[in-house]
């Protein structure tokens, strides 16, 4: 028997054509994802860079403190009573701060003592490292071979060795000594 009936599980037919009816096909649904994808991706690779960019930024402050606390070191370790004009500029060149302000206070006492005494200081090896550093400051420490003549040792080289504690700070592309404690000085 044939019949225009149709099975209960039939889709009712709607009046609109099939290519109006909005169809979600696999396609559509993935460009939200993918979109989603790959705006999390440019974030996480430009929070990349900004932290790659920072630890390359303090690293190589870190260097150039590095760099600059060696440099200083021997130049407060080497002196000579007959020209202490060119020591003491020499200092203060590469000082800034309370310890520029405190050294030019005492070089004229200084003067005194090491023209009085006739010290003459060479330095041998220095060894520096750095205790802690960011973009703009840092904290070094430096151990100064250092052989020193004078009336006190009657000519005779006496070797030694100073450490002394540095703070730097980055003032205008150039690291300066801002502090300076050893044992030796008097704070």
């Amino acid at each position: 028997m044939t019949t225009d009936a149709q099975p209960e599980d039939s889709v009712e037919p709607t009046t609109e054509p099939a290519a109006r009816r909005p169809r979600i096909t696999l396609r559509r649904a993935a460009l939200p994802a993918a979109a989603v994808t790959t705006v999390a991706a440019v974030a996480v690779a430009c929070s990349l860079a900004v932290d790659n960019h920072r630890i390359r930024a303090r690293e190589q402050a870190r260097e150039a403190a590095l760099a600059a606390a060696c440099s200083y070191a021997p130049t407060l370790a080497r002196y000579d009573a007959k020209d202490l004009d060119t020591y003491f500029a020499a200092v203060l060149a590469g000082a800034t701060g309370d310890w520029k302000t405190e050294f030019d206070a005492t070089s004229k006492d200084l003067r005194d003592v090491l023209v009085q005494g006739q010290v003459v200081s060479t330095v041998g090896e220095v060894t520096c490292a750095i205790e802690s550093a960011d973009e703009t400051t840092a904290r070094a420490v430096a151990v100064i071979g250092q052989t020193i003549t004078s009336l006190g040792t009657e000519g005779a080289p006496a070797p030694g060795q100073l450490s002394v504690n540095m703070s730097l700070r980055e003032d205008a592309g150039r690291w300066l000594v801002s502090e300076v404690s050893t044992p030796l000085l008097a704070r």
